[in-house]
Order: structure tokens, then C-alpha cells, then sequence
């Protein structure tokens, strides 16, 4: 479900607007109304690694998904809209990172990534100690160059 608000499928042009826009909300303020602790500290681990990777700053994306970049997409039935390139969102369960649907390559570099469940966007870890950083860095390098790739001229 959080994957289709964040990379939606291809829809009537009727429907409404999607839920998930970026905001001028802090992202610092947000990490630090986690409630658990080890998610707000591995919150803050991913915030410096997706920045790092993807050189672009956090912005967050609707109330709980903090994005990095952002492309336009538009389908041939007219629907259009924005979404960040990719994102985390620290959520109760699990954490979920977020992913460009359609590349071909993550499930590969996915063998060596460590603890993980995954959906077509989504991949969901427990704990950042639980996966592998330098792959983490290349699934998120790998989904930035394969956006730009899809959406040229982002």
C-alpha cells in the first residue's frame, strides 16, 4: 500500500490527486518524533547515507516518507504527477525503503543486501545493522540513474 502512494500505478485521469506531495515539513523534527529509539537513530543513518549517495537534500513527502530528488512522470492515460527518487520511511513495523518500480537490476543486488522483505517499490528491513550499507548505496545510486534514465529531462 505505501509503495503504490509513492510510485502509482497508471490510473484514470479522474481520479484524485495523490496523497503523497512534498511538504515544507522538517524532516529533523519528524526523525525526531520516532518513537522508538533504535528506529530514530537508524532514521538518522539513513538520512546521512541517502544524502550522501543521491546528493540531494531531504525533503519530506506527505506526512511520514522522507524523499530525496524528485522526477515527473506522466502515462499515456494522462495521469501525471510527482514523486521523490527515492526515500525511507521509518515506520512502526519495519523500515521501508523506497525504490524505482521497474528496474530490472535490484533483485540481483539485492543477494547480497542482507535482512529483507520486499514489495514492487519497497524493501523493508528491521534494522540498518541487519543489511549490508555499500549495497544499500548502490540499490539507491542504481534507482536514481534508472529514474533519470525513465523520466529524461527531470
Amino acid at each position: 500500500m505505501c509503495c503504490q502512494r509513492l510510485h502509482p500505478k497508471r490510473r484514470d485521469s479522474l481520479m484524485p490527486e495523490p496523497k503523497t506531495k512534498e511538504t515544507d515539513d522538517s524532516v529533523l523534527e519528524f526523525i525526531e518524533n520516532v518513537d522508538s529509539v533504535k528506529k530514530r537513530e537508524d532514521a538518522f543513518k539513513l538520512l546521512q547515507l541517502f544524502a550522501e549517495t543521491t546528493g540531494y537534500p531531504p525533503k519530506m513527502w506527505g506526512p511520514s516518507i522522507i524523499g530525496f530528488g524528485s522526477y515527473h512522470y506522466k502515462y499515456k492515460s494522462g495521469h501525471e504527477g510527482d514523486a521523490p527518487l527515492v526515500g525511507f520511511s521509518p515506520r512502526k513495523a519495519k523500515i521501508s525503503l523506497y525504490f524505482a518500480t521497474g528496474d530490472t537490476e535490484r533483485k540481483a543486488m539485492l543477494k547480497d543486501f542482507g535482512k529483507y522483505t520486499a514489495g514492487k517499490a519497497c524493501v523493508y528491513i528491521n534494522k540498518v545493522e541487519d543489511i549490508d550499507t555499500d549495497v544499500l548505496r548502490a540499490l539507491i545510486a542504481r534507482s536514481v540513474a534508472f529514474l533519470k534514465e525513465t523520466y529524461p529531462g527531470n
